[in-house]
């Protein structure tokens, strides 16, 4: 049954593990979700076109077409470069891990893992996306020569569109709204990632890594706050 804070989504398990996509599918069916689960990898994509997934949770290391891989060809196509992926992997070395963020993914759980902690996970991005696909009026946002609109969640960089996941656009929405005050990354894991609980603030390094790279010479707008977080630029454009 769904409650008041759950949000229903269709949501697509890829794995080679039956009884990984078998758990998983049970329990985010019980929380109200429309599944599709998949232990071939090589008809994700395919499925992916049918299904319209507004999540997608891929193991990372499959025969034939791994998870980095589908993830990858997801991003490549607009149809799917703004759905949330998470991937579940057995591999734990923090190297891992950050391959996986900077592959595309907006969550990495680690095998063995905890059910309940995985569904609070999938809420907890499915809440972002809603409040960006919803939007509230709010005014253009600049730096430089970087341009984010709210409510059209699109960001210009030079008068050209910026394609960035959901995940770096709120990271840079929420610096820039913040612009000239300095954010911790703890802080930034609750209010980008709605992580109550403690998890490793590397991953704020390593998204933040690839949207500077995104914004090239803009990144300069960026700044590091050493042991602390960090800030968008208050200096004039």
């Amino acid at each position: 049954m769904t409650t008041k804070e759950t949000i229903a989504a269709k949501i697509l398990v890829v794995d080679d593990e039956p009884d990984v996509t078998a758990l998983l599918a049970y329990h985010l069916k019980a929380a109200g979700h429309s599944v599709q689960a998949l232990n071939d990898p090589k008809r994700a994509l395919g499925l992916a076109k049918e299904f319209r997934p507004d999540l997608v949770i891929l193991d990372v290391m499959m025969p034939d077409l791994s998870g980095l891989e589908i993830c990858r060809a997801l991003r490549a196509d607009p149809n799917f470069k703004d759905v949330p992926v998470v991937f579940l992997t057995a591999r734990t070395e923090e190297n891992d891990r950050i391959s996986g963020l900077e592959g595309g993914a907006d969550d990495y759980v680690c095998k063995p893992f905890s059910t309940k902690e995985l569904m609070l996970r999938v809420q907890s991005i499915l809440r972002r996306r809603k409040t960006h696909a919803d939007g509230t009026p709010g005014k253009l946002l600049e730096a430089g020569r970087i341009l984010l609109d709210p409510v059209r969640h699109e960001v210009q960089l030079g008068g050209r569109p910026l394609n960035l996941t959901a995940t770096e656009f709120k990271l840079l929405k929420i610096l820039m709204e913040r612009r000239g005050r300095g954010q911790t990354r703890e802080k930034l894991l609750v209010d980008v990632w709605n992580y109550e609980a403690e998890i490793e603030t590397r991953t704020v390094d390593t998204h933040m890594r690839r949207l500077r790279e995104k914004l090239g010479d803009e990144a300069v707008w960026v700044e590091t706050i050493r042991g602390v977080g960090y800030r968008m630029s208050d200096r004039r454009n």
